[in-house]
């Protein structure tokens, strides 16, 4: 069956891009925390970020 045009969906956000320098260190430590965690680094950042927003009081709502 063909989809209907005008059907409502929720619109896909796009993710916001972000050049980011790190200390190799860091890097090489978020690195091996994501691959602990079966993830990305970029995701493994991401789940970072969220941690600090929340411990902070600052999360997305």
């Amino acid at each position: 069956m063909a989809e209907q045009s005008g059907a409502s969906r929720p619109a896909k956000r796009e993710p916001k891009k972000v050049l980011l320098r790190l200390d190799p260190e860091v890097h090489a430590a978020i690195a091996k925390w994501a691959a602990d965690d079966l993830r990305s680094v970029n995701a493994q950042l991401e789940y970072a970020l969220r941690l600090a927003l929340k411990h902070a009081g600052r999360g997305p709502n």
